[in-house]
């Protein structure tokens, strides 16, 4: 795999050097201890350190004379009945911080009284990966106090499923790099990244064999996306508007779609954001960040499905040129939309983004992802996504996903009376609500965009930036949306 990690499966290893780390099933013995300590000096090190195995605790043990190991590490994995997806994701998180900067390094994987199954090494060793993943590629010097860049460590996976696991880690790695390229994109610089170099990272992807196509501003001024355009106006760079495709199903099976908000740098526009930390909305294109990221996943992994991804990529900027509060702008679907507040900007974007893509592709369900709104942190902070749908199938399918890969979401109401609240005297619509229920108007608002296609919205602006940091990540930016929405593929619409 990519990355800190070189890591390789293996059924046995004839010399153990190094360091090395042990899985410790709760009231069983250490993986491997027979090889590396046939003496028994580790279970009595265990049991003085009253080491109880809970899950991702661990233990520093000095190696015991004899031993070919310079180091030995255990970690615990609790009750071995109770093992699930996600927690082999944070036991390969934690045995990464213990295994950073090794440089050769070991891992016994089976431990006593535990079933370990190809997707649990492969999710072990993605865990890995995740964990290991900074961005300080614009950091010229370090501080006294901070750690330095580690060297590359290669780790070998002893398991007796070695060569079953060895298929696992290509998706692993496909994985991997996914959430790398979203978390990447969220963390660049606003002045390093704009519409024009975002849409070049996309156009990459036709190295994998995605279709791409770019569409400009007269392109967008042709198809009539006036919403999409207001927001742009009043910066100097140029939006654009970016359609990938995958196509791995049957010729004629109609696509999926995902929609992703890409502002690259929101200031809020005539509606200006308060000064104090409007440099974290240069992540106000989590969601194109996501959509991009997950493209790479489907198409480096061979996903046999249709599907389509469109990101809208534009800069919210207060010049003399912007869009302004009392301006009523026409959609490409014809709609009226009259501007209360140019900082809700990024439904205007995504409304046109929508429409296009239903009208032009006809997808079997279309999910938009964005950093819409700040009223989703109030009500969820940065623990679950917000989730709102037209179509209970979808919306248990995306559920059941986020608790998969703990990506999770919590289903949000729509409703008329909510629908209400976006009207307009003067437009079909207006562009906010009000302060109250802020995210439900919002969604309401995209509703209005999408007939009776199934879809739904994901607000994921208390989740792809700024999120509580965990086992398996480590930054600012989380990449999150692009594990839930492969795993979406993979376990439901994939022939």
């Amino acid at each position: 795999m990519a990355g800190m990690f070189e890591i390789v499966f293996k059924e046995q290893r004839k010399k153990t050097e190094g360091t090395v780390l042990c899985l410790v099933a709760a009231e069983h013995e250490a993986a491997g201890a027979a090889t590396i300590d046939p003496s028994g000096v580790i279970a009595r090190a265990a049991r003085t350190g009253k080491f109880k195995a809970r899950a991702l605790s661990t233990l520093d043990i000095l190696a015991p004379e004899g031993s070919p190991a310079d180091r030995i590490f255990l970690l615990g994995l609790g009750d071995p009945k109770a093992q699930t997806a996600h927690d082999w994701l944070k036991a390969g998180g934690t045995a990464a911080a213990k295994l950073r900067g090794a440089g050769d390094a070991t891992v016994f994987l089976d431990a006593p009284g535990v079933e370990i199954t190809p997707r649990a090494a492969a999710d072990f060793a993605l865990g890995m990966e995740l964990n290991a993943y900074r961005f300080d590629s614009y950091k010229t010097k370090k501080k006294p106090d901070e750690e330095p860049t580690p060297q590359r460590t290669k780790v070998t996976i002893v398991t007796a499923i070695a060569d079953a696991a060895k298929k696992g880690l290509a998706l692993s790695e496909a994985v991997s790099e996914g959430v790398f390229i979203a978390r990447d994109l969220v963390n660049e610089p606003p002045n390093v990244l704009g519409p024009i170099e975002f849409a070049a990272k996309a156009k990459a992807l036709e190295e994998l064999g995605v279709e791409v196509e770019i569409l400009g501003e007269s392109e967008m001024k042709d198809l009539g996306m006036g919403a999409l355009l207001s927001v742009a106006q009043g910066s100097a760079r140029p939006p654009r508007l970016v359609v990938m495709r995958w196509n791995g199903g049957a010729k004629k099976e109609k696509p999926v779609a995902f929609i992703g908000k890409g502002v690259v740098f929101d200031s809020g526009g005539i509606s200006i954001k308060p000064g104090a930390g409007m440099e974290d909305m240069k992540g106000d294109m989590g969601g194109a960040a996501a959509v991009t990221g997950l493209m790479h996943v489907l198409a480096a992994r061979k996903a046999k499905a249709n599907v389509v991804g469109i990101i809208g990529l534009v800069e919210n900027m207060p010049d003399g040129n912007a869009y302004r509060p009392g301006d009523i702008v026409t959609s490409m679907s014809g709609q009226t939309i009259e501007i209360i507040n140019t900082d809700a900007e990024g439904r205007l974007v995504l409304c046109d983004a929508l429409w296009y893509c239903n009208e032009r592709f006809q997808p079997r369900f279309m999910i938009n992802l964005a950093t819409l709104t700040g009223a989703i942190l109030v009500a969820l902070g940065g623990h679950q996504a917000g989730l709102f749908c037209n179509d209970d199938t979808l919306a248990g399918e995306i559920t059941q996903a986020g608790l998969v890969t703990q990506e999770r979401v919590w289903r949000m109401p729509l409703g008329p009376e909510y629908d209400k609240m976006i009207d307009s005297k003067f437009a079909d619509m207006k562009n906010t609500g009000g302060r109250h229920a802020g995210s439900i108007t919002a969604a309401q608002f995209l509703k209005r965009f999408v007939k009776d296609t199934p879809w739904a919205h994901l607000d994921i602006a208390g989740t792809a930036m700024g999120s509580p940091t965990d086992e398996i990540n480590q930054s600012w930016a989380s990449g999150y949306g692009v594990r839930l929405l492969n795993e979406l593929v993979r376990a439901h619409y994939e022939s």
